[in-house]
């Protein structure tokens, strides 16, 4: 990856990093970081790309990752900007020798420390947006770190415009309780501004083995598939996917059941696409 297909890039400053799953377990991380940039402004939902300098495999100078935005703008000033974002140390294993080896940028961002400057690219579009009418239905999907723009929705409707009056909901999967990323700000900040009369949260473990975070958040939905049902079929409702690709199968196999068949849930999704009432962000 050359300079020039980086983009600009701005200096961002780590000033908080900090765990949030036990030592125990896998290693999750959220990293706060600060741009003193004044043409740097983001909007809930959008990420940023982390350029971790080279040498890299095959000649490459630069190495570039995106990180979705976790947090709201509540911590923007006139002169710099704060954000978090969520990483998990990540490793892979070469189908070929079968070695281990650590992922490039989310090694890199955990091992980081205050006070250090990284590159900073973006922000960049989001396909999710907040209704800008606060009447409007929020029916939030998603698993692992996929939750890091709801979480950054959630806080943006709850304190920074003082409450919502629509219904919002949050179905969200997980492998085990090192995945539930949500709940630690549910126990912890979120409270300070929960509207409990308009907010519900969904989460489900995976509870046999080998049971993937996917196959829990299809239990989730399965449990209160009335309820979600019910808000897609509202005409103002706003739908947001985020996660692995295979979430799209687990919501297919659910919501064609709950509208009689697939080619029937297809037309009905089809029609809130062309609404603009239906985004997802998925990666495989």
């Amino acid at each position: 990856m050359s300079e020039t297909e980086l983009g600009p890039a701005v200096v961002a400053e780590v000033v908080e990093s900090r765990r949030i799953t036990p030592e125990s377990t896998d290693e999750v991380r959220q990293i706060v970081l600060r741009v003193n940039e004044p043409s740097f402004r983001y909007h809930e939902g959008q990420s940023v790309g982390v350029v971790v300098p080279g040498p890299h495999a095959f000649g490459n100078k630069y190495h570039m990752r995106r990180y979705s935005i976790a947090s709201d703008r509540s911590s923007s000033r006139e002169e710099s900007v704060e954000f978090s974002i969520l990483v998990r140390r990540c490793f892979y294993i070469d189908p070929v020798n079968g070695e281990r080896y650590p992922g490039i940028a989310s090694n890199f961002l955990c091992d980081a420390r205050v006070g250090q400057k990284l590159s900073v690219t973006g922000p960049y579009k989001s396909p999710f947006t907040v209704p800008s009418d606060n009447r409007a239905n929020l029916l939030m999907i998603g698993v692992g770190t996929g939750i890091a723009p709801f979480r950054a929705f959630i806080q943006h409707i709850y304190r920074q415009q003082g409450g919502w009056k629509g219904q919002v909901r949050l179905f969200y999967g997980a492998r085990n309780g090192v995945d539930m990323l949500y709940m630690n700000d549910h126990n912890s900040d979120l409270k300070e501004y929960f509207d409990e009369e308009t907010f519900l949260a969904y989460n489900a473990l995976a509870n046999r083995p080998l049971m993937s975070d996917t196959d829990a958040l299809q239990q989730s939905l399965d449990l209160h598939v009335e309820e979600a049902w019910s808000l897609i079929r509202q005409p103002d409702t706003y739908v947001c996917v985020a996660g692995l690709a295979k979430v799209q199968q687990a919501l297919d196999r659910v919501f064609g059941a709950a509208a009689g068949s697939s080619e029937n849930w297809e037309a009905i999704k089809a029609e809130l696409v062309r609404q603009g009432r239906w985004s997802q962000l998925l990666y495989s």
